[in-house]
C-alpha cells in the first residue's frame, strides 16, 4: 500500500521564502558583521552617553564628546607607543635569526637568506599594520552605525511599537536592554583586562631586563581578548627572546607569565568581571573553537558576545514558558 504525501502551496512558498532569506543573509553577511560590531560598541558607550544626557547635554553633543575623548586617548597612546614600537619590533625581526642560531646551533638553517627575508618585515611593520587596520571605509561605516545606534537608541521603543505593537515592543526592549548590559560590561571588562595585563607584562619584562619589552607587552595585552588561549600564545615570543640571552632568563620569563596568568585568573578577572558576564571556562573554550572554525580570528573574538546573546534569548524563552 503506497502512501501519498501532499505538500500544500503554503509549505512550498514558506520553504522558498526561507531559502531566499538565508541566501540574502549570506550575501549581506559582511554588513551584518559591521552592524553586530557597531551594536557591541554601542552597548559599551551607551551608559556614558545616557549619563551625559541626564546632565542636560544634548545627545548629539554627548556622542561627539565621547568620540573626541575616546579617539583622543587612543591617538595620544599611539603617538607615544608607535615610535618605540617600530624601533623595537624592527630590531626584533632583524635579530630573530641570531636568537634561533643561539638556541639551535646544530640545526642546518640558512640564516642569511632568512635574515634577508625577515628584515623587510621589520622595516615595513607600520605599513603592514596600516594595511590591516586602515580600511577607512569599513572603520568609518562602523563608526557611523555606532553613532546612529546611540542617537536613535532612545527612540527604539517607539519605532518597535509601530511595527509590532506596544505590548510586544515592551518585551523586546527588556530583552534588548539585558543583552546590551551584558555586552557593554563584556567590552568594558575586556578593555580593562587588556590594559592591566599589558602594564603588568611590560613592568615585569623591564625588571627582568628583557629586550623588546614594549612590543612583547603590547602583544600580551592584545591577546588578552582571547580568553585562556591568548596568555599562553603571548608568552611564546617572550620566552624565545629571553632564551637567546640565557636559559635562566627564559625561566624567569616563564615564571613572570605564570605569575601574571595566575594573578589574572585568581584576582584580576574576578575583581573586574564580578558584575559582568561570567561564562564558564568550558563554554568559553567551546565558543572560541566554534567561532574560530566558522570565521577565523574575528569569529573567535566575537564568539563570547554571540554566546551571551544566545544565553539571554534562551533565558527569556524559558522564563516565558513558566
Amino acid at each position: 500500500m503506497t502512501t501519498k504525501i501532499e505538500i500544500s502551496h503554503k509549505t512550498i512558498i514558506f520553504t522558498l521564502v526561507l531559502l531566499a532569506a538565508i541566501w540574502f543573509v549570506w550575501l549581506i553577511r559582511d554588513i551584518l558583521l559591521f552592524l553586530f560590531i557597531a551594536f557591541i560598541v554601542m552597548s559599551a558607550l551607551r551608559p556614558s552617553v545616557d549619563g551625559l544626557e541626564k546632565r542636560k547635554m544634548p545627545r548629539f553633543l554627548a556622542i561627539l564628546l565621547l568620540y573626541v575623548i575616546v579617539f583622543g586617548v587612543i591617538g595620544l597612546s599611539i603617538a607615544g607607543i608607535i615610535p618605540s614600537l617600530i624601533i623595537q619590533s624592527t630590531h626584533l625581526m632583524q635579530d630573530l635569526p641570531k636568537f634561533i642560531e643561539r638556541m639551535l646551533p646544530y640545526w642546518n638553517l640558512n640564516l642569511n637568506d632568512w635574515s634577508r627575508q625577515l628584515a623587510p618585515l621589520g622595516q615595513n611593520l607600520v605599513r603592514m599594520t596600516i594595511n590591516i587596520f586602515s580600511n577607512v571605509i569599513t572603520i568609518v561605516t562602523t563608526l557611523v552605525f555606532v553613532f546612529y545606534f546611540l542617537l536613535e537608541r532612545k527612540h527604539m521603543k517607539q519605532t518597535l511599537a509601530g511595527f509590532v505593537g506596544d505590548a510586544a515592543s515592551v518585551r523586546i526592549m527588556l530583552v534588548l536592554e539585558r543583552i546590551e548590559n551584558r555586552l557593554g560590561m563584556w567590552v568594558q571588562g575586556q578593555l580593562i583586562l587588556m590594559l592591566i595585563i599589558g602594564i603588568m607584562t611590560y613592568a615585569g619584562l623591564l625588571l627582568l631586563k628583557i629586550d623588546f619589552a614594549l612590543p612583547l607587552a603590547l602583544f600580551a595585552g592584545l591577546l588578552e581578548i582571547v580568553p585562556n588561549i591568548g596568555p599562553v600564545i603571548s608568552a611564546i615570543p617572550a620566552v624565545i627572546v629571553a632564551l637567546a640571552t640565557s636559559p635562566v632568563a627564559a625561566l624567569t620569563v616563564i615564571a613572570l607569565f605564570i605569575f601574571v596568568h595566575q594573578s589574572e585568573n585568581n584576582f584580576i578577572v574576578p575583581l573586574v568581571m564580578k558584575k559582568s558576564v561570567g561564562l564558564s571556562p568550558l563554554m568559553t573554550i567551546f565558543a572560541l573553537m566554534v567561532g574560530g572554525k566558522l570565521a577565523g580570528i574575528a569569529g573567535a573574538v566575537l564568539a563570547v558576545p554571540v554566546v551571551l546573546i544566545i544565553q539571554e534569548l534562551i533565558s527569556v524563552i524559558l522564563s516565558s514558558k513558566k
